[in-house]
């Protein structure tokens, strides 16, 4: 398993006001591709991604964990950490992290194959969430898997395993599905998926309940999210002993 710690500086040219930000999404948001099926469930692998903050100093941290999407054994993993990179906008929380995340995905010794985020895809209000803008930079096959269904509506799925229904948008010309509630185990509340890019809504459900055998959120995130807060917690200056 191979651990590295980066220093991330803020990119030249970042979006400093929403408007900047909102232009970079409008551009970007035309290079989505979502005509792929992506790669199929359970083969190569598949890496999870996360970050965590430290708002005292503007810090972020970011992990990635990488599994054989076979045995969901830890291939590899990463860490990296930046100055937070935007303020705190609902909707542009991306700009916040995106630069972290970038430089976590390169420390990798191996390639990531699917990345997972934890967030969204397609299901934003802008409809270019965290795991769209990371798969358009970087040509990776990406999905969002979330813990809440953000500003979006649906019907609550059956509750055994694998039941879904859709997360409706209700846009003017009637609803529009950007992602689905998908129960991940029997009796407990669902994860919400939406694509990120080169992913089919079909298979990003397959690999979501590949990565859960066991718990409701994927292994790729509870992995990055173990790594993330230990790399926070080592970044944070511990306070010095009080002199007699």
């Amino acid at each position: 398993m191979n651990t590295s710690l980066n220093t991330v500086p803020i990119p030249a040219g970042w979006p400093a006001t929403e408007d900047q930000a909102r232009a970079v999404q409008d551009e970007l948001r035309g290079r989505v591709v979502l005509d792929e099926p992506g790669p199929p469930p359970g083969t190569g692998t598949v890496t999870g991604v996360d970050v965590a903050y430290d708002d005292e100093r503007d810090v972020v941290v970011a992990a990635a964990v990488v599994l054989d999407a076979a045995t969901l054994a830890v291939v590899a993993e990463a860490t990296a950490v930046g100055q937070v990179s935007f303020p705190y906008v609902p909707g542009l929380l991306a700009f916040r992290e995106i630069p972290t995340v970038l430089a976590v995905l390169d420390a990798l010794p191996c390639p990531p194959g699917l990345v997972v985020c934890d967030g969204y895809g397609l299901a934003h209000p802008r409809r270019f969430g965290l795991a769209s803008h990371l798969g358009v930079l970087t040509g990776l096959p990406t999905i969002g898997v979330a813990k809440n269904p953000f500003t979006f509506s649906y019907e609550e799925p059956g509750a055994r395993r694998g039941s879904a229904s859709p997360l409706l948008a209700g846009e003017p010309t009637g609803p529009e599905e950007v992602g689905r509630a998908l129960r991940t185990q029997d009796g407990v509340k669902p994860v919400f998926v939406s694509v990120g890019h080169r992913v089919s809504l079909d298979n990003a459900c397959a690999h979501t309940l590949a990565l859960t055998p066991k718990y409701r959120l994927p292994e790729t995130t509870r992995s990055a999210d173990s790594l993330c807060r230990r790399a926070l917690k080592e970044t944070t200056p511990t306070e010095a002993p009080p002199v007699d």
